[in-house]
C-alpha cells in the first residue's frame, strides 16, 4: 500500500492547540514499525492552482496565496498565515490526489494528511484551508479516470464544507456520521447524514456504521471510496463529544475497509481529526487506521 506524506506537511504554528506534530509522527511510527517500507512511502507533487480553482473561488485563493485574508477569514479558519501554511496545503492536496490515483491501480492507498471537510468554496474554516477530498474527485473526473464517488466521512464533526460542494454533484453521494451536538453548530445537508447523541460508545457507533454502509450502495453506483477517517470521535478528545475507544476506532476502520473491499471499490484513506490532549493517542489511533487499511483491502 502506497502512502503520501511530505516534510511539508508539518510547519511551525507556534502555541496553537492543532497538533501538527502527528503529521510528523504518523509516517516515522508507521515505518519504525514496519507497517510502511521505504517504497511504499511517496512524496507527492503539490496540487496546482488550476487544480484548486476547480474548486475554490479566485478571490478566496489568491487572498490566501498572498497573505491578504482579513482578521474574520483568519479567525475562522483557526490558523495562523504563513507562507509555509501556503504550501503545506498545496503539499496535501497533492497528497490526497495522488493517493486516489495509486488506489486505482492497487485497491488502497493513503494520504497521511487531508480530510479537509470544513473548507467552503470561499472560505475555509475549521482548520481546513482547501477541500481536499472535493478537488481530488474533480481533478479525476476531469482527467478521466473516475466519474462517481462515495464520501464516508467518519470525522466526529459533520463535513459541512463537502457538504455543500457537492450538493448539485449528482454523481457523488456524502455520507457523514458525527456528533450531532458539536461543531459545526449550523448542519449541512450530505446525501445522508446520522447524528449521533453526545458519549455514543462502541457498540452503539459500531451498530450505525455497520448497517448503514451496505445500505450506500442501494442509493449510489461509485467508482471509488474517499474516506475521511477522523480519529476525533476518541473518549476524551478535546473537541469530540463521542467516547469511542482506541479498539472501537480500529474496528470502525476495519468494518469500512472490509465494505470496501467487498463492494470492489478502491479507497482513499485520509487522516482527519484527532485533539486527544495527548498526541501519543492520536498517533497510535490514526497508524492502527492505516495498518488495517493495509491488511484488509
Amino acid at each position: 500500500m502506497r502512502a503520501f506524506t511530505s516534510a511539508r506537511y508539518t510547519v511551525s504554528l507556534g502555541h496553537h492547540s492543532y497538533p501538527m506534530e502527528k503529521y510528523r509522527l504518523v509516517p516515522e511510527r508507521l515505518i519504525a514499525e514496519g507497517v510502511l517500507h521505504d517504497d511504499d512511502v511517496c512524496e507527492p507533487e503539490a496540487a496546482s492552482v488550476a487544480d484548486v480553482l476547480r474548486v475554490h473561488t479566485p478571490e478566496y485563493v489568491d487572498a490566501l496565496m498572498n497573505g491578504t485574508l482579513d482578521r474574520k477569514a483568519l479567525l475562522r479558519l483557526g490558523l495562523p498565515w504563513s507562507e509555509e501554511l501556503v504550501r503545506r496545503a498545496f503539499a496535501v492536496l497533492g497528497g490526497t490526489y495522488h493517493a486516489a490515483r495509486a488506489a486505482l491501480e492497487d485497491g488502497v492507498a493513503a494520504n497521511l494528511a487531508g480530510g479537509t471537510h470544513h473548507a467552503f468554496a470561499d472560505y475555509g474554516e475549521g482548520y481546513c484551508i482547501f477541500n481536499d477530498h472535493v478537488i481530488t474527485l474533480r481533478r479525476l473526473r476531469a482527467e478521466g479516470y473516475a466519474q462517481r464517488f462515495l464520501i464516508v466521512d467518519l470525522d466526529v464533526h459533520q463535513g459541512n464544507g463537502t457538504a455543500v460542494l457537492c450538493r448539485d454533484d449528482d454523481q457523488t453521494f456524502t455520507f457523514s456520521v458525527h456528533s450531532e451536538s458539536n461543531y459545526p453548530a449550523r448542519k449541512e445537508r450530505s446525501s445522508w447524514d446520522i447524528g449521533l447523541p453526545d458519549r455514543t460508545t462502541d457498540e452503539q457507533y459500531l451498530d450505525v456504521v455497520t448497517d448503514a454502509l451496505p445500505r450506500l450502495l442501494e442509493q449510489c453506483d461509485p467508482q471509488m471510496i474517499l474516506y475521511q477517517a477522523g480519529v476525533d470521535v476518541l473518549a476524551g478528545d478535546r473537541f469530540g463529544k463521542l467516547a469511542l475507544s482506541l479498539a472501537g476506532v480500529a474496528e470502525r476502520d476495519r468494518v469500512v475497509c472490509a465494505f470496501a473491499r467487498r463492494a470492489g471499490l478502491p479507497l482513499v484513506v485520509t487522516l482527519g481529526g484527532g485533539y486527544a490532549r495527548d498526541i501519543n493517542q492520536i498517533v497510535e489511533a490514526h497508524c492502527r487506521t492505516i495498518t488495517i487499511a493495509k491488511r484488509i483491502v
